[in-house]
């Protein structure tokens, strides 16, 4: 087959035109005249559909996970896509049987959840977010594309780009976080990671752009739960993420689970045909998520599966995961005429052209022998990509009296706590097909990093499950190791199955015993650091207040403990921002820094307005904070022009300097606020970002350009505005404070 280089080109052209007014814009794009190669593909969809059955055309349609009865459907043409087999002779042995016993050999396309790495695991996407480097994320998408295709996969769900802002939610591990511009350009560069620049390459995978839309907004932070917002909120604050990794050229999208406004996703046709199709231009197939579709009778929206799947295809949803309904149902409902053909057929096009620009007819097979995919996994240089990663990704949250980075003439170091020596918990709940034998642990690292030091190595607690005598004995050990040492060193944190899909979170302390135990070795008075390594965002008061040194690793991957020896002795320098605040208690969620101010805006000078009595004013650690081992000075910020017009640009400029003595990244970060609009605005507003590397006694000057565009809303009549009146701007190293100046939109 011929494969077709010019449609992320169409793609791209598409999304251009719904831009000219907004990130988001409702503008549809003008028809473009069809290239001879996108004509091309066009008929060589069009001759395959004609020769299909009915019954293959619904296989096309259809994602299941391998059973015994799978070859011989295989074999009628009765699936389009498998999920979740990671062994590749497996994965070969299937393709085969498609490509040369099924009547028209159509290729299987195989997905598998390729979060955050395929065998070599990096930090998890919300670690990633916070490196605030795009770039990092698409090269870690890139590594995890081609240790993935060695397998035989060629499709990843993935990115996950929900935006959170109640940490209590399992899932918010693997998205970017609560706000939507950062999100925006870690999903962009996911999917340029993944898909590269020509999708038909063997060495990348699909993206599928997941999950659309709001199911980070459940209510209570509950997986799978209720989301209810307005449309001012849906678009301004869900929806570009999604945007941005369709105009990047997603070719895949996978609905939500929740029901959002009382729609579920799969049979969202708002989302789905008016959003997706119509306004952003996106030509490639919708997916349900595992079961989605026999939900929507749960959901109380269909009597039963019949009326499940009508629904669901008549909505947009193109394939359906896992349950067989579509392969089930479908026929009947074609034949007393309840589905017309002509949307089967729109269907079937969909998963076809997707498969030819995949280029799975020319390369049908990706999966190499066992020992063969073997080397293209845990390469060196994928090693040192995903430890360099955790280096940019880990936040310093706390360094009293600079403790850290520590001296390495120490001779004697108390490790103590739960995650120590774990190979599996840094790896995630969502951990591809990473063997937890290939992590470098903390312990690990550490004595690689000192050699010739004593270790005084004590658990301490489990993260959860041991009896109140169990903690009490293994509190006394590590009580006495910290006191023979020079300093102690704690990792705690959550294990990888207290985060992701199912595994909300009520209370966000330390699970079990954790928080005694570090207690107790606080007050031992030796120097102690806290290695935080966990999912959710976790409430520390009483560390923040308490102990001298906090790095937030996260759920740091394959290589958290070469990582962690290094930022710990200063051979790397942290730089990581939070992507998400960090509450001081579940009490204060939702806790995110661009909230509206209300009328009545929090405030310690009187005492009816908006706060909390038992609580002071904001998040414990806010939205874009980090510490680094040197300082840095903004200065001299300065506007092209004191206006703007609102189809114009301005130039903002800033100079960052490190005014200490070592070596490091600071991240500039540009907000907004308009003062006076139609509707509330947020206090501020994320508008741009930059990562730099700073000699110490170095300047450099750091240029945004904001375009009017940038400064404009959606309303709850979903209509795009652009308002004239004075906006307020910071340009600093988080989500509060920096230097400010204003500027008129005319």
């Amino acid at each position: 087959m011929i494969m077709n280089k010019w449609f992320p080109t169409l793609l791209a052209l598409v999304a251009f035109a719904t831009v000219l007014q907004h990130p988001n814009s409702r503008v549809k794009a003008s028809p473009l005249e069809l290239s001879p190669a996108e004509a091309q593909l066009d008929r060589q969809v069009n001759e395959l559909l004609a020769r299909m059955t009915t019954e293959e055309k619904i296989g096309q349609l259809t994602v299941l996970r391998v059973d015994p009865a799978t070859s011989e459907m295989i074999r009628k043409g009765e699936v389009g896509s498998i999920f979740g087999v990671t062994n590749p002779a497996e994965i070969a042995r299937l393709q085969h049987i498609a490509v040369t016993e099924s009547r028209l050999h159509i290729p299987i396309l195989f997905g598998f959840d390729v979060i955050h790495g395929y065998r070599t695991i990096f930090p998890i996407p919300l670690a990633m977010a916070g490196s605030f480097d795009p770039k990092l994320e698409e090269g870690e998408a890139a590594i995890a594309a081609a240790e993935a295709s060695a397998a035989g996969q060629r499709w990843t769900f993935a990115p996950m780009i929900d935006i959170a802002r109640d940490p209590r939610w399992g899932r918010i591990t693997e998205g970017a976080g609560e706000d939507p511009v950062l999100a925006a350009a870690m999903a962009a560069a996911q999917v340029r990671g993944f898909q590269g620049d020509n999708l038909a390459d063997p060495r990348h995978l699909l993206a599928c752009a997941k999950h659309f839309a709001a199911y980070g907004a459940a209510e209570g932070g509950r997986d799978y739960n209720t989301a209810d917002m307005s449309m001012q909120r849906l678009r301004n604050v869900y929806l570009p993420p999604f945007h941005a990794a369709v105009t990047a050229g997603a070719q895949s999208v996978m609905t939500a689970f929740n029901a959002l406004n009382g729609v579920p996703g799969v049979e969202n046709s708002f989302l789905l045909q008016q959003v997706l199709r119509k306004e952003w231009g996106f030509r490639g197939l919708v997916a349900s998520d595992y079961d989605a579709v026999n939900e929507l009778i749960t959901h109380g929206v269909a009597t039963d599966s019949r009326q499940a799947v009508r629904e669901a295809l008549s909505a947009g949803t193109d394939m359906d995961m896992h349950d067989g309904l579509y392969l089930k149902e479908l026929p009947a409902l074609l034949a007393e005429g309840h589905i017309p053909p002509a949307l089967l057929n729109k269907a079937v096009r969909r998963v076809l052209r997707v498969k030819i620009e995949l280029g799975l007819f020319d390369h049908p097979y990706t999966a190499a022998d066992a020992s063969s995919a073997k080397t293209h996994w845990l390469t060196p240089a994928a090693r040192a990509a995903a430890k360099a990663a955790e280096e940019r990704s880990a936040v310093l949250l706390h360094n009293s009296g600079n403790l850290l980075p520590l001296d390495e003439s120490l001779k004697t170091v108390a490790v103590i706590g739960p995650l120590a020596d774990s190979h599996k918990e840094p790896l995630s709940s969502w951990h591809g097909d990473g063997d937890p034998k290939d992590t470098v642990t903390i312990l690990d690292g550490l004595k690689q990093q000192l050699p010739n030091a004593r270790f005084l190595v004590e658990k301490g607690v489990a993260v959860r499950g041991d009896s109140e005598q169990e903690s009490e004995a293994g509190i006394a050990r590590a009580v006495a190791a910290a006191r023979q040492a020079q300093v102690a060193i704690l990792t705690l944190g959550e294990t990888a199955d207290m985060s992701g899909e199912a595994a909300s979170r009520s209370c966000l302390n330390l699970p079990g015993h954790q928080e005694q135990l570090l207690e107790a070795v606080v007050n031992t008075g030796t120097p102690v650091v806290l290695l935080l390594m966990n999912g959710h965002p976790l409430t520390i008061s009483w560390a923040a207040n308490r102990v001298p040194a906090i790095l937030e690793l996260w759920e740091g991957g394959t290589e958290v403990g070469n990582a962690a020896a290094d930022l710990l002795f200063g051979k790397a320098n942290p730089g990581g921002k939070l992507a998400v605040s960090i509450p001081r208690t579940v009490g204060q969620i939702p806790v995110y820094y661009d909230h509206l101010n209300t009328g009545r805006p929090g405030t310690l000078k009187t005492h009816n307005n908006s706060r909390y009595l038992d609580l002071p004013l904001g998040p414990l650690y806010r939205f874009g904070y980090g510490l680094s081992y040197t300082t840095f000075r903004f200065s001299q910020l300065t506007l092209s022009s004191p206006e703007i017009k609102r189809k114009g640009r301005m130039e903002v400029s800033v100079t960052i300097s490190n005014t200490g003595h070592r070596v490091g990244d600071e991240v500039a970060q540009l907000y907004i606020r308009q003062r006076v609009a139609s509707l509330s605005q947020p206090v501020r507003e994320l508008k741009g970002f930059e990562r730099i590397t700073l000699p110490p006694g170095r300047s450099r000057p750091v240029r945004f350009t904001l375009s009017a565009r940038q400064l404009g809303f959606w309303d709850n009549e979903g209509r795009f505005r652009i308002e004239p009146g004075t906006f307020d701007l910071w340009v600093g190293d988080s989500s509060a404070g920096g230097l400010h100046t204003s500027f008129l939109v005319k």
